[in-house]
């Protein structure tokens, strides 16, 4: 009786001169890609350079310009230092033309932001949780208008908007600005898919069994689990409200109540006007200090808005 090993064995013999029998073909093994080492794409390098090069060169534009003077602005190229280094000049005359408005603009930005994104923050982390761990008549009723409102842009709801607060003696007031910033669609749908998946009912029924109350167990237990979450939405709503401009140009015409959108949009206009150039320098240095909170903000906030993203990824 032939053993098995000497059955393989046979097979995998090559075949000598005058024997018969087919011959077998050796496989040659694939290369296979190491899961420790990362893929390599020179085409996805490229686009993501560009993408990079998009992003940068206009802020790279900015920064190098704020530190001209008027006169640098004209005689050097956009993207290269003047031989004047000027920036600080420009920063304190930002903060001084025209009586040191343009504190107050800021002072206004930070008013709305901080009213309407954290007011639209706590809203939607509110909502979300409710929402993704109550079950109550309607529920469908409230996802459909959820996502029919994220659908609809908001320049869409400015005019009914405007006649709305108009009626109600609202316009020309920081409610007009403050107040439809505190709805937010998208950061509500996102609270409430993030809310699914990071706080467990298993977690919600035992501290209801030890005891805690429903506003407890949401501020003791879901809250800090929500953290990721709710930095993202204030993230997005921080970043819509610092830029909004369409909604304050149609709610606020006195200049002292203006954001800095609109703030630096009339400087701008002024500049472009006869004998109104000697302050595009202070724009574009306006424009550098606008930016930099939001910079700051992605910084710090950037470790809790990456766990959020990658929350959910990885199951036990």
């Amino acid at each position: 009786m032939t053993s098995p090993v000497a059955t393989v064995v046979g097979r995998a013999a090559p075949k000598r001169s005058g024997s018969s029998g087919p011959v077998p073909r050796l496989r040659t093994s694939r290369r296979r890609h190491s899961p420790d080492k990362p893929r390599r794409s020179v085409l996805l390098t490229v686009l993501t350079s560009l993408v990079l090069l998009y992003s940068l060169v206009p802020l790279v534009w900015l920064a190098v310009s704020a530190t001209k003077t008027q006169e640098g602005l004209s005689r050097s190229f956009g993207l290269w230092f003047d031989g004047d280094f000027a920036l600080w000049d420009n920063i304190g005359q930002t903060f001084t033309y025209d009586d040191g408005v343009f504190t107050r603009w800021l002072l206004n930005t930070l008013l709305y932001v901080g009213l309407g994104a954290g007011g639209a923050t706590f809203l939607a982390v509110l909502g979300g949780y409710a929402l993704a761990k109550f079950d109550f008549p309607g529920r469908r009723a409230v996802f459909a208008v959820v996502i029919g409102a994220v659908a609809v842009p908001g320049t869409a709801l400015a005019v009914p908007t405007f006649l709305m607060f108009s009626e109600m003696g609202l316009t020309n007031t920081p409610w007009a600005v403050v107040v439809p910033s505190l709805i937010s669609p998208f950061g509500l749908y996102l609270m409430w898919v993030f809310a699914t998946e990071a706080v467990p009912a298993e977690l919600m029924e035992a501290a209801r069994i030890d005891g805690a109350g429903e506003v407890r167990t949401f501020f003791r237990v879901a809250l800090p689990l929500l953290a990721p979450g709710i930095v993202t939405v204030l993230l997005f709503t921080m970043v819509a409200t610092w830029n909004n401009y369409f909604l304050p140009l149609i709610m606020i015409k006195d200049p002292d109540w203006y954001p800095l959108t609109l703030g630096l949009n009339s400087w701008n206009q002024q500049a472009a006007t006869a004998g109104g150039e000697a302050v595009f320098n202070l724009v574009v240095t306006g424009s550098l200090i606008t930016i930099l909170p939001l910079i700051a903000a992605f910084l710090l906030l950037q470790r809790y808005w990456q766990s959020g993203l990658a929350a959910g990824s990885v199951k036990e």
